[in-house]
């Protein structure tokens, strides 16, 4: 009896000895995906998006309501420079023309009159005025002399002289006055006038030919016409667009940038562009002006950079919406892990090294940082392999936890 007692006990004993290894086997093969410390190169880089705008533009716009004449061009046309492109209905701009040089004859007519003293009827008429008006003088003077000396001898009456007298003032005041006019006509306020309507016609007429001359269109270098919104015959408002060209071999990209990613934008930063019409495609370029201040974009604070594409090559249309990536930091041959793998305590860094099975809790001092990978500064050689996290969600990493190496 007391040997089948002592059987059971031993029995039950191995039973509990083969739980226990069971147990503590499963313990030690925790499934946990690792990678190894390696040297690499790293790129850290903060992306938005953008609009491609050409760096070298031309926009016509009309200058007057009126009809387009003519349209020589299509959408999508490379032409070159001085190609007529369109032409606007030019009538009302020329008869504006005509009439404002008129206008600048009269002016400049009235000029010289005033500066000769009137026009030539009227320095006639000044003339023959002041031969009469100094006979008058002569004559007066003489019937004055003779009543004189008739009364000295009796012959006339003192009246008499008077009257000769009052008439020969008369006519002399009248010669005055001819005399003021033929020198001194026209007053320092009419020549003033008369020099503003010269300067009011040809400002007329400069407005008038710019009007002329705008009503024909013309490229002023050679690109490709990516906007053309009117047609023949078309009646178009005054200030409304009538042809858009550009050098799409120059464009660049107005990019929006957050606020608080300004600060790692630097001039002659690398960026790389996408455009999701051509997926297949990217392009590379460089910051050329970092955000100057921060304004309101929809529902976001940004800063707007100006990115000029390198390689552009016609295939980025202007206006068209893209994404942006630019490079601001690049760290070549460092040692680095998977972000994952770094975890973080207060002011300490450390990773779990799997060594022998088991994870092994090892302090790091990292460097540059960015998505998906972290520089390892010091802890840590090429070859280590550190664990990233279990497969198993019950279990998290711990110092000494036995594990099963899985590559990520």
């Amino acid at each position: 009896m007391n040997r089948i007692v002592v059987q059971v006990c031993i029995a039950a004993g191995v039973l509990v000895l083969v739980l226990l290894g069971v147990r503590y086997a499963t313990r030690s093969n925790t499934e946990v995906r690792v990678a190894t410390a390696e040297y690499s190169d790293l790129r850290s880089s903060t992306a938005t998006n953008g609009k491609v705008e050409p760096m070298r533009n031309f926009q016509a716009h009309a200058a007057e309501p009126g009809a387009v004449k003519a349209v020589y061009v299509h959408d999508g046309e490379n032409v070159p420079a001085g190609t007529l492109l369109l032409q606007l209905d030019s009538a009302t701009a020329a008869a504006r023309v005509e009439t404002a040089r008129s206008a600048i004859a009269q002016a400049q007519a009235a000029q010289f009159d005033i500066r000769q003293g009137g026009s030539s009827d009227e320095r006639i008429g000044i003339a023959g005025d002041l031969n009469r008006a100094k006979l008058q003088v002569n004559q007066s003077r003489s019937d004055v002399a003779t009543l004189q000396a008739l009364q000295a001898r009796g012959a006339a009456s003192p009246s008499e002289v008077t009257a000769a007298q009052e008439r020969l003032a008369t006519v002399q005041s009248s010669l005055q006055s001819v005399q003021q006019r033929s020198t001194d006509r026209y007053a320092a306020t009419d020549r003033q006038r008369v020099q503003a309507q010269v300067a009011d016609s040809r400002a007329a007429l400069a407005a008038a030919q710019d009007s002329l001359t705008k009503a024909v269109i013309r490229a002023p270098f050679a690109g490709t016409i990516y906007s053309l919104p009117v047609k023949p015959y078309e009646f178009v408002q005054a200030g409304e667009e009538l042809v858009q060209l550009a050098d799409l071999s120059q464009v660049q990209v107005r990019a929006y940038f957050d606020e608080p990613e300004i600060g790692k934008l630097k001039t002659g930063a690398a960026v790389i562009i996408k455009w999701d019409a051509k997926p297949s495609l990217s392009w590379h370029g460089h910051i050329i002006q970092v955000p100057l201040t921060v304004i309101t974009y929809g529902t976001r604070n940004v800063g707007e950079a100006l990115i000029a594409v390198d390689d552009a090559n016609g295939a980025l249309l202007p206006n068209t919406n893209v994404n942006v990536n630019v490079i601001t930091q690049e760290i070549a041959h460092v040692l680095s892990l998977p972000r994952e793998a770094l975890h973080t305590q207060g002011p300490d860094n450390f990773v779990y090294l799997v060594q022998h099975d088991s994870l092994v809790k090892r302090p790091v001092q990292i460097g540059a940082v960015n998505l998906m990978r972290v520089q390892i500064l010091s802890g840590l050689q090429t070859g280590d392999v550190v664990a990233l996290n279990p497969l198993s969600s019950s279990v998290d990493l711990s110092e000494g936890l036995r594990v099963k190496a899985v590559a990520q």
